[in-house]
């Protein structure tokens, strides 16, 4: 029988409403089918583990994401999929970390939540906890249907380092506009089986060891040499640029020559573009030409999440600025696409 392992970090999708005080309150998840007897028809077997003490989604950490790793390496020849019940709020960049830190995956990793406690009249929690199992639990021809760390929210299935958050006030909490969706639930399940990942023949590999000493440097018109140079001159090894358009910059020569300094000092930079669609594509425009020329990484069409977990994997597994900025430019887990 097919057996899926349920993770409860915390969030929304674990809690009630108490009566009482009218405030949300955590239940004991092991006792979930008494909220959502729906599960007691499906045709397979779950297990739930929940976290202890349950984490708030804004205090996720590397530290977590470690944790869930080792658990899921721990039970990886237990289950045939696993399903992450996590806060919305930064589900994309936990995601997104899983999905670099387990390499050669080949069993579904789908993440869920809701926005409304799972007792609510009109609560969307029981949809997303069920079709998230049923998702985990899919297979053809014997083998996974989605072997890959996944986003399930409102009736669509998205690739979990392509998503993001953009609404906390819509079931409809997250989008993709870089990558179509895996996944749309109707009243059957279509799987969009040419973009979803083909797993390899290579053992899965678990990657542990991540660096968060990453600085943000947002690019706004009329930013100071000051701003510029305090977030370039922060303790972090790597910065992510972010930048306008396709990846531009001002041109004016303090702004490239304290880059040029930065990376001369040995910080990597990447650049990822503040617009939420499209690509970054340096040398487009005479405003990004020269960052190139400097040393400047394009992040291509990352989302920010992905960019930052990503960062954290590769500074975490390599010492070489060279071999980091390679990676970065190369798709390892569908996170990119590169014209």
């Amino acid at each position: 029988m097919t057996n899926v392992l349920i993770i409860y970090t915390g969030g929304t999708i674990g809690m009630i409403n108490d009566p009482k005080s009218g405030v949300l309150v955590p239940f004991n998840f092991e006792q979930i089918t008494d909220h959502v007897p729906e599960l007691k028809r499906l045709k397979y077997q779950f297990t739930v583990h929940s976290f202890d003490p349950l984490i708030d989604s804004s205090n996720m950490s590397p530290e977590i994401y470690k944790e869930l790793a080792l658990r899921i390496q721990r039970d990886y020849d237990q289950y045939d999929g696993f399903v992450i019940l996590h806060g919305s709020d930064t589900m994309a960049y936990t995601a997104s970390a899983l999905s670099f830190m387990i390499e050669n995956l080949d069993k579904p990793v789908i993440f869920t939540g809701s926005q409304l406690p799972v007792n609510g009249i009109r609560t969307d929690a029981k949809e997303n906890l069920i079709t998230a199992l049923e998702i985990a639990a899919e297979k053809r021809k014997g083998k996974a249907m989605v072997p890959e760390v996944c986003i399930y929210f409102d009736y669509k299935l998205f690739r979990g380092n392509r998503a993001f958050k953009y609404n906390s006030e819509k079931f409809e909490a997250f989008r993709s506009p870089n990558y179509p969706i895996l996944a749309e639930a109707g009243v059957y399940l279509k799987f969009n089986r040419n973009y979803i990942l083909k797993p390899n023949s290579e053992p899965v590999k678990f990657h542990t060891k991540l660096d968060s000493a990453i600085g943000i440097l947002k690019l706004y018109p009329g930013i100071s040499p000051a701003i510029v140079k305090s977030a370039l001159s922060a303790e972090c090894k790597a910065v992510i640029m972010e930048t306008f358009g396709s990846g531009n910059t001002s041109t004016q020569k303090w702004f490239l020559d304290l880059l040029r300094e930065a990376i001369m000092g040995g910080k990597l930079i990447l650049n990822i573009s503040q617009c939420k669609v499209g690509t970054v594509e340096l040398g487009r425009y005479e405003t990004s030409r020269e960052l190139r020329e400097m040393g400047v990484v394009s992040g291509y069409d990352m989302t920010f999440e992905a960019a930052v977990t990503k960062l954290m994997y590769l500074r975490g597994n390599f010492k070489s600025n060279k071999k980091i900025a390679e990676y970065l430019e190369t798709d390892l887990r569908g996170e990119l696409t590169v014209y």
